[in-house]
């Protein structure tokens, strides 16, 4: 009898266990789901009692295919310890104080220990396939994905039309319509040409996928392994002159993808259209013929866009902001 109850009450306490939210006592909680072999949407929305819709514009996800190694946010639940505030949990779990309270009918910060909360992670800012992001999005966004070609080079655009007269504030997505339908309907190419997009207000839009070569006419040479940058502006000089917050925002992203790419900034790792002649399509550097190259991304683009001002003036700026990145995320 005594046996039974041993092995009664091992079981109960194994359920138990299983059974209790993970809480934080002595570590940050995560909730983030890594893909395997044979994982779906659907799958893993089932899994963790949500839907595929909920778990894209979590993730700012383009599409339903996964790769294996892919991060992805997913709701949990969390029991309350000592010491626990609204504003800690949102931030270790990725979602937001307003979230929780909705999620779990709170009518007041206040919690209390042994309290368990349904966790959702906060939704991504997503109209198709364009992505709306602010600095800190993006390096979190960019680090859970997997990108499954090879990228050696980041290219640095500007848009010349639309500029900063075009830029309202909050008219992102309905600009993004705009360049993509041109690129499609008067340029002939597949989706709009770049992979990313940057405002005046300092924030940055994901398009075209990442996974896919982005198009334009800088050519199939540097696109094959490269990652657009279209940096929305007139940055000729006498025309837009770049706000400090696109401005922070170009050197964030750009360290960000060195970062993840295993870059170090140099002529050869960031690279301006400036640099390669229109007929070739070959890199010319700054021997091109005005008549065979474009001034993009700019005559006062961070200096100028010749290679001296991009190792005097941009790429120092790049090599600081990853050193901040990597010091801040470790």
């Amino acid at each position: 009898m005594r046996k039974h109850l041993v092995i009664v009450c091992s079981l109960f306490f194994s359920i138990l266990l299983n059974s209790i939210p993970a809480h934080a006592a002595g570590y940050k909680p995560s909730n983030i789901y890594i893909v395997k072999q044979g994982d779906s949407l659907p799958r893993i929305a089932t899994k963790y009692g949500t839907n595929v819709n909920v778990l894209k514009v979590t993730n700012g996800l383009q599409s339903n295919t996964l790769l294996i190694g892919q991060k992805l946010w997913v709701p949990t639940t969390y029991e309350v310890v000592a010491g626990d505030t609204l504003r800690g949990i949102a931030s270790a779990f990725h979602s937001s104080v307003n979230r929780i309270k909705v999620n779990n009918k709170l009518s007041s910060n206040q919690l209390y220990i042994g309290q368990v909360l349904k966790i959702p992670p906060k939704k991504m800012t997503m109209q198709g396939q364009h992505i709306l992001m602010t600095r800190e999005e993006f390096r979190v966004w960019l680090f859970n994905a997997q990108i499954n070609r090879n990228v050696t080079l980041i290219q640095q655009h500007h848009t010349y039309l639309p500029s900063y007269k075009q830029f309202n504030g909050s008219n992102h997505f309905q600009m993004l319509m705009g360049m993509e339908n041109f690129h499609k309907r008067r340029m002939g190419w597949s989706n709009i040409a770049q992979n990313i997009t940057t405002f005046p207000d300092g924030k940055i839009a994901v398009s075209r996928p990442f996974n896919i070569a982005p198009e334009g006419t800088i050519g199939p040479k540097v696109n094959a392994t490269g990652i657009a940058i279209e940096n929305v502006g007139n940055f000729d000089k006498g025309h837009d002159v770049m706000t400090a917050e696109q401005k922070e925002t170009i050197v964030y992203i750009t360290a960000v993808l060195s970062l993840k790419f295993g870059l170090t900034p140099s002529i050869d790792s960031i690279t301006y259209h400036h640099w390669w002649n229109l007929r070739t399509k070959e890199r010319v550097l700054d021997r091109g013929p005005a008549y065979n190259v474009k001034t993009c991304p700019g005559k006062g683009f961070f200096g100028g866009n010749s290679t001296t001002s991009a190792i005097n003036h941009f790429y120092p700026l790049v090599s600081r902001k990853m050193q901040e990145i990597s010091a801040s995320t470790h």
